[in-house]
């Protein structure tokens, strides 16, 4: 079995299919973790002329305990959960495109150099990168109208068919499904880095190491979400902005560009504001990578394994047809005397 594993590689088609699964089976387990950090990146607090108009009426989260407690006192449990559908359509075909093209990207690469050999960090996140932003192009409308629906107020929550009818609906028509496209493809450099990191730490922690132990894929996977996270938050936070409805400020005006987004961030509530939300954040994408990595080793393994079995199969079943074949070819033959 492992001498015949080490044989047997994915298509793009099962490699995004395993990373798939990984991801909707990690982002249901700390989906509350993705409503909180949407929450408080979203939010701008209000200023003291703000406060006393009553221009702000929604709720201030101050720390991830702190938007927990307050949203399933106002909701109950199941508001932790709001938009959980969308989101996890949105995971899944975010992650399906991205390990389909990212093996397609990597394999022809491969297939390039006359020796192959594993691609060195710039042109691994450089794969990383090209997959992420064709995955992007095709995925971002089921982000916009996941992010609505995340920030809905409680009177106020739609159905993800609604909700996307509420994006097109308003100022931008069918291009708001695309809201924050620019600031989408600027952020596969997260993915880029992700995935750049987990192979650069996966050859110096484990070298020459063919399968991972679901323990040792969830430490890479942490690891190199969080120094992605950290390195693109501001620009998380952005696209958010991009993606949510206006902040009460704004008098219903919604933001144009991600520039736009952090330059009210900052006039609002400092620099240090391009950072709120990075506690779940992080927390979410250590738990998410980990997990997903974790997951999509094991999927590859169980899928390797099918493929064997179905390949083993297949040439029993040819073994017999051509043996039943020949002796009936050899019952037909005349008999001849002398």
């Amino acid at each position: 079995m492992t001498g015949q594993s080490k044989q047997v590689r994915l298509s793009p088609w099962g490699s995004a299919v395993a990373g798939a699964t990984g991801a909707v089976l990690a982002n249901a387990i700390v989906y509350p973790l993705d409503i909180v950090k949407t929450k408080l990146q979203v939010q701008v607090k209000a200023d003291s002329s703000e406060s006393k108009s009553g221009e702000s009426n929604e709720a201030v989260y101050d720390s991830t305990i702190d938007a927990i407690q307050k949203i399933v006192h106002s909701e109950g449990i199941s508001g932790l959960y709001s938009g959980i559908a969308g989101s996890l359509i949105g995971v899944a075909s975010t992650n399906f495109a991205y390990f389909y093209w990212y093996s397609v990207v990597r394999t022809l690469y491969m297939k390039s150099n006359s020796v192959p050999k594993p691609p060195g960090t710039a042109i691994e996140l450089s794969l990383g990168a090209v997959a992420g932003a064709v995955a992007q192009v095709f995925t971002i409308p089921v982000s916009v109208i996941t992010t609505r629906q995340q920030t809905q107020p409680k009177g106020d929550k739609k159905g993800l068919i609604d909700t996307g009818k509420e994006v097109i609906h308003g100022e931008d028509g069918w291009t708001g499904l695309w809201r924050g496209l620019k600031a989408s493809l600027i952020l596969v450099v997260n993915p880029a880095i992700t995935y750049g990191a987990y192979q650069r730490l996966r050859d110096i922690l484990f070298a020459g190491k063919k399968n991972l132990s679901p323990w040792e894929a969830f430490l890479l996977g942490a690891l190199s979400k969080a120094l992605a996270t950290i390195a693109t938050q501001p620009l998380i936070v952005a696209k958010v902005g991009l993606q949510s409805r206006p902040p009460p400020g704004r008098e219903g005006k919604a933001f144009k560009t991600f520039g736009e987004v952090m330059r009210y961030i900052v006039e609002k509530e400092g620099l240090l504001a391009l950072f709120k939300g990075i506690g779940p954040q992080i927390t979410k994408g250590f738990l998410v990578q980990g997990l997903l990595m974790m997951t999509k080793e094991r999927v590859e393994l169980i899928f390797i394994a099918l493929f064997i079995y179905l390949r083993k199969l297949r040439n029993e079943k040819l073994k017999k047809v051509v043996d039943t074949t020949a002796a009936k070819a050899k019952t037909s033959l005349p008999v001849t005397t002398k």
